[in-house]
């Protein structure tokens, strides 16, 4: 690595004191390593990569009087490859397309409302009875007959009708109370 850095500074030094031979050599020598740096850094290889290496090297000739003499030669111009890299990864616009058809499954069921109604409906049913409480979410959220709840849960259908009519009863009682305690309070 020191070595390839003795070398190419050599002929970068000689190249801007005006040999156009070693300024030749060195852009050949560059392309020849600046390619697998590429390569290994895209996705789509070869046509990219060869763009990606011209314009490094018209880079690096436009600006070699930038270059600080006792600066490491490697560094400066890997610097300018690297920024070549990122302008051509900007462009090239790297996004994943997928149809919407096919993302149904990434899209939440219930919105951030249905869980604070969820929240709400469960501290409000927590004041009934266990069986109760199971009658009327079976009935009212999961949306089972009456039928169908009371088999469920072992009650007769008159049975669970009397239940949910008492449930709602308490219900009401409780929130209309405190609806009304609250606005004493104002």
């Amino acid at each position: 690595m020191l070595d390839r850095e003795s070398q190419l500074k050599a002929l970068m030094l000689k190249g801007l004191d005006g040999d156009a031979q070693a300024w030749r050599v060195l852009l050949s020598d560059l392309a020849a390593h600046l390619r697998p740096f590429f390569k290994r850094r895209l996705f789509n290889g070869e046509s990219d990569a060869e763009d990606l290496v011209q314009e490094t090297l018209i880079a690096i000739h436009a600006k070699r009087a930038t270059w600080d003499r006792n600066q490491s030669f490697t560094a400066w111009a890997f610097t300018i490859a690297r920024h070549k890299l990122i302008d051509h990864l900007r462009r090239q616009g790297r996004r994943l397309t997928e149809p919407l058809d096919d993302a149904s499954m990434l899209l939440a069921e219930h919105t951030v409302e249905d869980g604070v109604m969820r929240r709400d409906l469960t501290r409000a049913l927590s004041i009934l009875p266990a069986r109760q409480r199971a009658l009327i979410h079976d009935v009212k959220v999961t949306g089972l007959s009456v039928a169908e709840a009371a088999e469920r849960h072992g009650y007769s259908v008159a049975a669970a009708k009397v239940s949910i009519h008492r449930s709602f009863k308490a219900l009401t009682a409780r929130f209309a109370a405190g609806a009304a305690g609250s606005n004493d309070e104002d």
